[in-house]
């Protein structure tokens, strides 16, 4: 098992495991090594994270719980969710926010569950209705810097469907300028411009769907 944690582009992983993909992180010349667990030591590894000249980075301990602990604990952590969605045609809704092609997720307010946070910012979001709520999908991690804080926002992710021909309507409050409904066609001409995390929640999502048609 691993966590994943983006800083900007680059992927930190936490494990517990040095498999061949770990080794090849290891051992590039962009990348980040580190198996101490100390404070100062995560520190480290946060700031040379940051440092945009580092393509990945290996966080290895052979405690993944007590490195997710104690990594977890530098951060002010922000929980959120949102949805993979698909209609009737089996297109994927996606939203152009910052720039960027993205998928509908929000943060999680106070007393509110993921499953209801993740439909409520998909459809504030897209203004789609009605949205049918699957099954939970994948959970992703990605750290920033607000007021001086470090931010860990763990995002989670359910699959939803949309029943019948809607046409989604942009929230303009979120900075969202563009929505468009993609097929598999027009998501991998979409994920051009991207964020490596949603490429690999939308490979991950393709993947399982092969998986069940198999």
């Amino acid at each position: 098992m691993r966590y994943k944690i983006y800083f900007g582009d680059a992927p930190l992983f936490l494990t517990d495991e040095l498999d061949a993909e770990m080794q090849e992180i290891m051992h590039h010349d962009d990348g980040v090594y580190m198996d101490e667990l100390s404070n100062p030591a995560i520190k480290s590894m946060i700031h040379e994270m940051k440092n945009p000249q580092h393509h990945a980075g290996v966080f290895y301990h052979t405690n993944l719980d007590e490195l997710k602990r104690v990594f977890w604990k530098q951060f002010t952590i922000i929980k959120a969710a949102g949805g993979l969605v698909k209609n009737d045609n089996g297109e994927i809704l996606m939203i152009f926010r910052r720039g960027k092609w993205d998928l509908p997720k929000g943060k999680l307010d106070d007393g509110e569950t993921l499953e209801s946070c993740a439909v409520r910012e998909v459809e504030e979001e897209t203004g789609i209705r009605n949205t049918i709520l699957g099954q939970p999908f994948a959970t992703t991690y990605h750290v920033y810097d607000e007021f001086g804080k470090h931010i860990l926002k763990e995002s989670f992710w359910y699959t939803m469907s949309s029943p019948g021909n809607q046409q989604p309507v942009a929230q303009a409050e979120e900075q969202i300028t563009d929505i468009a409904w993609a097929s598999k066609t027009k998501a991998a001409d979409l994920l051009n411009n991207t964020y490596p995390m949603v490429k690999d929640l939308i490979t991950l999502y393709s993947d399982d769907e092969s998986d069940q048609s198999a």
